[in-house]
């Protein structure tokens, strides 16, 4: 499938201005929408290539850049930098998140390539948690997060989740510790909300990601077979 991709400027409701990368499939469409949050290192080559890859399934899919209120348009890090990650990682809160995820959910809405009714969000590591979050803002059909670490710190908007949630962790991970996981689960029992949680028992932590020592190509096949599964099933 042919796509095309570029970047687009997105007008933030703060007054602020936020680059994002998109990838469309050729043709008209309409096409489902999905909304790709980034790691702790930018929207870089990595998720760029993710983005990619959801448009050769069928998808249009955008990459917002979150930490554009401190870093530079383009920003991206690498994996070992964490240096200078921090800065920008630890100014993200969720008052800013919910104007970025706004702003992109405008976009798609205004797309007209885009299934306005079948909109769904993917994140990793950071951008589980922000998956999450999104969810509870705004009607997603679905919405999948990667090892999501500090998801339970928006345990309390778990009533308000939209989208039936799909959950990736890895059994090596000792960035988020068991506990997290079980009272995600909790919660989302609680509020009769529907879930998927798969815990891969030889994966790490970052397992998706081909770029990173981490990376488990055998648990990155299964997991990307099972998200297309996944949003087939829910957006159609």
């Amino acid at each position: 499938m042919s796509l095309e991709t570029k970047s687009v400027e997105l007008r933030v409701d703060d007054g602020t201005t936020m680059q994002a990368y998109v990838a469309c499939p050729g043709g008209p469409g309409p096409w489902p929408g999905l909304m790709v949050f980034q790691e702790a290192f930018g929207v870089n080559a990595h998720i760029r290539h993710v983005v990619e890859r959801f448009a050769a399934q069928g998808y249009v899919a955008i990459a917002p850049e979150l930490f554009h209120r401190t870093a530079p348009a383009g920003f991206t890090c690498a994996y070992n930098d964490f240096p200078s990650v921090m800065p920008h990682m630890t100014a993200v809160n969720g008052a800013g998140l919910e104007h970025d995820i706004a702003a992109t959910w405008n976009w798609l809405q205004k797309e007209p390539r885009v299934r306005h009714d079948a909109i769904a969000c993917i994140g990793y590591c950071m951008g589980g948690r922000t998956a999450f979050f999104a969810n509870t803002l705004k009607p997603f059909k679905a919405a999948i997060s990667y090892y999501g670490g500090r998801t339970a710190d928006y345990l309390d908007r778990t009533p308000k989740l939209h989208g039936p949630m799909l959950f990736y962790w890895g059994g090596l991970d000792t960035h988020i510790p068991t506990e997290q996981i079980t009272s995600i689960e909790a919660a989302l029992r609680s509020a009769k909300k529907p879930y998927t949680n798969v815990v891969i028992s030889d994966a790490d932590h970052g397992f998706f990601c081909d770029d990173r020592p981490s990376y488990n190509e055998q648990a990155a096949n299964e997991a990307w077979a099972q998200t297309l599964a996944f949003l087939k099933n829910k957006l159609g």
